[in-house]
């Protein structure tokens, strides 16, 4: 993929940015530091903060007119005015962080006109860098990468959150293999690279958590609705989507038709 000039100053911004947290995040890795709760089940870390302290000193200190809205920062509502927009989750998978579970995430997008252009996810635990560019491809570490082409759900590979209830997904397991795996926007980025047919969550998700992720599978030749089967519109004042689904264009629509079932309590 060659961006040229075709926001490439803006991916160079982005992969710096998710670079430096990275070594920020990995420095704390395993060792002490303080944990919070932002709410029930909703922890913050010492290395969340750090993360996204840095990742906004890099990208607004290159941007300072574009919007901005991070899971770890006071949301202001100017940025819906905005004509580019950042969406960052410095950490997505902070429980798998504190739990050293290598499966979390910094997740970076930029969105222009409701719909993401470009994202950066690195697990820097791993030292994978998936990155993509609206209408230039996506890869992962500098190779192109695509989404897998199974149709049949039967015996389909799932990746799915560590954290939610098993009963949820008794209907996938009847038919699929599902895989834990921590962040949303790691099995996003997963997904976007053949590493599992598909990933799908009944909870609650924001924008931070999926932004970066979605023009990944995107531009990997793949399909994100929510529960609704509706596809994801970006820099809204309610951040939040009820379910998600990823894969394929053919599989994504049969996934979301079960987990519709499901969600509508007709299963």
């Amino acid at each position: 993929m060659s961006v040229q000039n075709h926001f490439s100053e803006e991916v160079k911004t982005a992969e710096k940015a998710a670079r430096e947290a990275g070594w920020i995040i990995m420095d704390l890795y395993g060792k002490d530091y303080r944990i919070e709760e932002k709410g029930k089940g909703n922890p913050v870390t010492t290395a969340d903060l750090e993360a996204n302290r840095k990742i906004r000193e890099i990208i607004l200190g290159s941007y300072p007119e574009d919007g901005w809205l991070s899971e770890e920062d006071k949301d202001n509502l100017q940025r819906i005015e905005a004509s580019r927009v950042w969406v960052v989750d410095p950490i997505d998978g902070t429980k798998e962080f504190i739990a050293g579970v290598p499966q979390f995430a910094v997740s970076i997008g930029l969105v222009m006109g409701g719909q993401p252009i470009l994202g950066v996810v690195y697990n820097p635990a791993e030292e994978k860098l998936y990155r993509a560019v609206k209408g230039y491809g996506a890869l992962l570490n500098g190779r192109p990468i695509r989404v897998s082409l199974r149709e049949e759900v039967q015996g389909a590979s799932l990746l799915v959150s560590r954290s939610e209830p098993r009963r949820k997904f008794q209907l996938f397991a009847d038919l699929c293999r599902l895989e834990p795996v921590g962040s949303i926007a790691y099995r996003l980025a997963r997904v976007a690279a053949g590493e599992g047919d598909g990933t799908l969550t009944f909870r609650s998700l924001h924008e931070w958590d999926v932004c970066a992720g979605v023009v990944i599978v995107e531009e990997a030749g793949g399909v994100v609705v929510d529960g609704n089967g509706k596809g994801l519109v970006f820099n809204r004042r309610d951040t939040s989507y009820r379910g998600i689904v990823a894969s394929n264009e053919i599989l994504t629509r049969a996934l979301q038709g079960m987990l519709a079932e499901v969600l509508n309590g007709k299963r």
